[in-house]
């Protein structure tokens, strides 16, 4: 953070105007490198004390410039302070952006984020599943409280994420909320579809997630075996709530349908297949790809029952 910077202002006597007045340059020096800027003002060769870097006398007309100087100095000293007020590097670059106005404002990521999950809510049917917003919702969710448990602060700035930034919300992710390793995985790579957004309109010069090699591992799923799959169809409830998750989970099982398809299963998903016995044909949500399923005497019980599909 430390700088060697200073300040010079001077009369340039290389550019005068066609009254013969030297335009008053001031010089910024930051660890060896220069930047010039005009201060728009002008003054006659004679009237400039170099020594003093300001117009000699006390007259009204030296009172007035000598003041717009000093403003002009004290422009540049509250961008050294609010550089340092920010942790940002006290660099040429960063002092010229400031003074000559072409300083952006920060982008901060929650709001980017934000913007990414309105628009998949807005996307709901065409193109993406409810699913599939909960599921960046809750991402979004952790990395406000990732950046309020890490820095204390309620937004960071997108230039201020790094490597060491992907890596500790990881960290944060399986120490903090107990995620196991899919699932923290899910959860950053949630954030690197964000941070490319950031890179695809410009507004990141290098990607902090390419060295981010999280990888998923292949979890062994337990089945029901055809004994425990009878035992559960045959057990009995006092709770009709109890029953109904009963019964839509054997459903599940017979025809290997997930539950968002179960829940948007219509009467015109059902149709006689050319074995002349009952199918199902629906599009996955997640996938949309097509599905062919038969109706098997348990799930046909079911869907009587439960009248999932009416009038089949």
């Amino acid at each position: 953070m430390k700088a060697k910077i200073t300040l010079h202002i001077y009369a340039k006597t290389t550019k005068a105007n066609a009254a013969g007045q030297l335009p008053i340059y001031i010089r910024l020096t930051v660890d060896g490198q220069r930047f010039e800027f005009s201060s728009k003002k002008f003054i006659e060769k004679s009237k400039w004390s170099s020594e003093l870097s300001k117009m000699k006398g006390s007259s009204e007309e030296a009172r007035t410039l000598n003041n717009y100087l000093d403003l002009m100095k004290s422009k540049v000293f509250d961008v050294q302070m609010e550089l340092i007020h920010k942790n940002e590097e006290l660099s040429l670059e960063n002092f010229k952006s400031r003074i000559l106005g072409t300083h952006q404002r920060e982008r901060m990521i929650i709001p980017i984020y934000q913007n990414h999950n309105d628009k998949i809510e807005d996307l709901i049917g065409n193109g993406y599943a409810y699913g599939t917003l909960e599921r960046f919702k809750i991402s979004l969710k952790h990395l406000q409280e990732f950046i309020l448990w890490k820095y204390n602060i309620s937004d960071i700035s997108i230039t201020k994420i790094d490597y060491a930034f992907v890596t500790e919300f990881e960290f944060y992710l399986r120490s903090v909320k107990k995620c196991n390793n899919n699932t923290a995985v899910k959860y950053v790579r949630n954030f690197r579809k964000i941070i490319k957004i950031c890179l695809d309109n410009d507004w990141l010069d290098k990607n902090p997630c390419s060295r981010y090699e999280g990888k998923m591992k292949e979890v062994e799923r337990d089945f029901l075996t055809e004994e425990e799959l009878n035992r559960i169809y045959n057990k009995r409830f006092s709770s009709e709530r109890l029953t109904l998750v009963k019964d839509i989970f054997i459903f599940f099982c017979y025809t290997g349908l997930a539950y968002v398809d179960v829940k948007g299963l219509k009467r015109d998903h059902i149709a006689i297949g050319i074995d002349g016995e009952k199918w199902i044909f629906k599009n996955r949500q997640k996938t949309d790809t097509k599905s062919k399923i038969p109706v098997l005497p348990v799930a046909q019980e079911i869907i009587q029952k439960m009248l999932i599909i009416q009038d089949v």
